[in-house]
């Protein structure tokens, strides 16, 4: 039986291809839900809101490929219309034209669509919540790992963030020193970020031609997008907070979000029905302190992650391993199409 560390996009995408191919597993899930940083919340009126993972390009053929495989549809991101930018607190913000751009799609219905699909196609046993995995103990003909509970199998897949399993999982024997080195110095796509999303009644920022984006040096908001669904009968606003404001309260930081956008968009925008928001840096199940601070995508890709470890017993996958497209989703589909032909092939 192969054992995947983390019900993300990598572990469910590796245990659907294992399925496919008739080779048991179990996936072990810290959280209490399934995706890892996909995160789609579900407004009153059933908006879906990002609180993650959200937006690629035509570049991410991986995940494209998926998405066509599982029927998924995505949908251009909506840009058009005024553009806002602004340059410093003193100013007002001022309406610019951005140049053309590649577009950029979201997954229709939300990105946890693609979650919920993959969750849906394994057996409810096979997909184990609420197990942080503690301790993981090389045998010689075997694999054991300690969480609530105890599992046995003959292979362990860690598809969860470098960093993580560096600093929170015990391994006997010990991982390589230069593999612990690189994995505590390796950035997690996310761990920095602070997601906001708004619903409306109406989208008050198309009626009135502008776009929803906002751009800012100033904060609290770095940059904000129209957030409507595909069919665009559910009306949102997403976008990033600026780091350093996750040591204020939550009203206090909810009030500054409200003050720039009605400042921005005008008193309309004040008229939401929903304020959600995610500081990951508070999510022990993404951010783990780093050493110090490592700069975007650091060492996301090290060819370090590509060998296995303990006679083939363990391997590595996820969004910051992958070879192609590290931090992204895309690298993460990568990662868990390569290692489940990995271990396909070994099973022949």
């Amino acid at each position: 039986m192969i054992i995947i560390i983390g019900a993300g996009l990598s572990g469910l995408l590796t245990a659907y291809r294992l399925k496919q191919e008739g080779i048991p597993f179990k996936i072990l899930e810290a959280r209490t839900r399934v995706g890892g940083r996909i995160h789609t919340v579900y407004g009153t009126d059933n908006t879906p809101l990002e609180l993650g993972a959200t937006w690629f390009g035509t570049q991410h053929k991986y995940l494209i490929a998926v998405l066509k495989e599982l029927g998924i549809d995505y949908f251009e991101q909506y840009m058009e219309g005024t553009v806002f930018f602004q340059p410093f607190a003193t100013s007002p913000a001022e309406s610019i034209q951005i140049p053309s751009q590649p577009p950029s799609y979201r997954i229709s219905g939300g990105t946890s669509n693609l979650i919920n699909t993959l969750y849906q196609k394994l057996d409810k046993d096979e997909v184990l919540l609420d197990q942080p995995v503690k301790e993981i103990k090389f045998h010689e003909n075997s694999v054991q790992v300690i969480a609530k509970d105890v599992f046995e199998g003959n292979r362990v897949i860690l598809c969860i963030p470098p960093k993580l399993w560096a600093k929170k999982i015990l391994f006997e024997p010990h991982l390589p020193s230069d593999l612990m080195n690189i994995a505590t110095q390796t950035h997690t796509w996310m761990e920095d970020s602070i997601k906001v999303a708004l619903t409306y009644d109406q989208p008050f920022w198309q009626q009135e031609n502008l776009s929803g984006t906002l751009f800012s040096n100033t904060g609290p908001i770095n940059e904000l997008y129209d957030h409507c669904n595909h069919k665009r009968s559910k009306y949102a606003l997403c976008g990033f907070i600026n780091a350093s404001f996750k040591n204020l309260a939550y009203e206090e930081r909810r009030a500054c979000v409200v003050d720039q956008i009605k400042n921005v968009f005008g008193e309309k925008a004040g008229e939401f029905v929903d304020y959600e928001e995610c500081i990951w840096s508070e999510e022990e199940n993404t951010f783990e302190e780093s050493n110090s601070a490592p700069y975007p995508h650091q060492n996301n890709g090290n060819p370090i992650f590509n060998k296995s470890f303990f006679d083939d017993k363990l391997l590595i996958s996820g969004s910051e391993s992958a070879s192609e497209f590290p931090g992204y989703m895309d690298g993460a589909v990568y990662s868990a199409n390569v290692t489940a032909k990995k271990i396909a092939a070994a099973h022949k």
